[in-house]
């Protein structure tokens, strides 16, 4: 008994039935999916088709008529999906569909995507319609560096993707800003099923992670200076150094103006002992001062003090006349003969 249902081994076909005017002429087996080979060809051969970046820069194919008449008759889900598939590489992909007003027996692929499928103009594609589960989460990584150059990378690449329907784990897809073409890598994609590999990114919240570009080497970050804290460490570190070792700055003793000697009111010396001895601290000891020292000198205004006594002069008639014997003494001649002698001042010679 007849149910309805056609498969690839029922001998009738719906246009069986139209001719022979069957009750079930024109109906199409609602279970049987779209599978069909085209040759493809690259969107700038295309009538008109270098001036539409929209396309050539997007993820979605141009089928003929005829494929719109083929699934329009078919129980299939909305967007309309494909799954590509270049069986003489192993290779396939995902893609949604444009229009339908290719040539009949012809499919217009992106660039991007006949270089993916390793494809060239005239081959042989298998497109077959497909159900992908929305995505969530995709990562995807620039091919160069030049991307670092867009401004505001976010919302160029969402303004690119909504030339996409789906989007395939491996894929480089490409994109196009200010005459610019960039490529783009899909290095992750989530949900991801082992059967097909892709997701839809139709009426979906879709988070987005950039991985750095190839190419790109991290920026070597310079030492920043020590800080005021940090050097203010440093200065305390060396000052605790410096106590340890028993350094002490200025130390010494001084002389006063007088010229007497003082010793130093405190001594900074510190006697360095086992690590389990006590450190004696001089600042303990009482100064020790000089019992001669009489403290410090005042003078009434207009006096100075040189460290001597002042012998003021006495006046003329105070002096008295004292007789000065100027070169008193004896003497020897040089040719030693005796007698020489002086008296009161007066040389004597022998007498001849």
């Amino acid at each position: 008994m007849f149910n309805g249902d056609f498969d690839d081994d029922t001998p009738f076909t719906p246009g069986f039935f139209g001719g022979l005017g069957h009750p079930m002429a024109g109906l199409m087996n609602p279970n049987r999916g779209f599978s069909e080979f085209y040759r493809c060809y690259p969107i700038a051969m295309m009538q008109n088709g270098s001036d539409r970046e929209n396309v050539n820069y997007g993820g979605k194919i141009i089928l003929p008529q005829s494929a719109l008449e083929k699934l329009s008759q078919l129980n299939i889900s909305y967007p309309m999906l494909f799954r590509l598939t270049n069986s003489s590489k192993g290779k396939g992909s995902h893609a949604g569909v444009l229009e339908f007003v290719a040539e009949e027996g012809r499919v217009y692929l992106p660039q991007w995507m006949m270089e993916t499928l390793e494809l060239e103009p005239n081959d042989l594609i298998e497109i077959k319609n497909t159900t992908l589960p929305l995505g969530s989460f995709v990562k995807i990584q620039p091919q160069s560096t030049d991307f670092l150059d867009i401004s505001d990378p976010k919302a160029v690449l969402e303004n690119a993707l909504r030339n996409f329907s789906t989007l395939t784990l491996n894929d480089t897809i490409q994109i196009t800003y200010n005459d610019k073409v960039f490529g783009i890598k899909v290095l992750e994609v989530k949900p991801n099923f082992e059967e097909h590999s892709g997701i839809s990114i139709i009426e979906t919240d879709l988070e987005v992670d950039f991985a750095p570009p190839v190419g790109y080497v991290e920026p070597t970050r310079q030492r920043a200076p020590p800080t005021s804290s940090m050097k203010n460490q440093v200065l305390n570190d060396e000052s605790l150094q410096r106590k340890k070792l028993g350094f002490s700055a200025f130390d010494g003793s001084g002389q006063s103006l007088r010229g007497k000697g003082k010793e130093s009111a405190r001594s900074n010396k510190k006697v360095l002992e086992n690590d389990d001895s006590d450190k004696m601290d001089t600042d303990d000891q009482e100064p020790q001062f000089d019992p001669n020292d009489d403290g410090p000198l005042t003078l009434s205004f207009g006096q100075l003090f040189f460290g001597f006594p002042v012998v003021l002069p006495k006046h003329p008639e105070e002096e008295e006349e004292k007789p000065t014997h100027v070169f008193a003494g004896a003497g020897q001649t040089l040719r030693g003969k005796k007698g020489s002698k002086r008296d009161g001042g007066k040389l004597s010679g022998s007498s001849r």
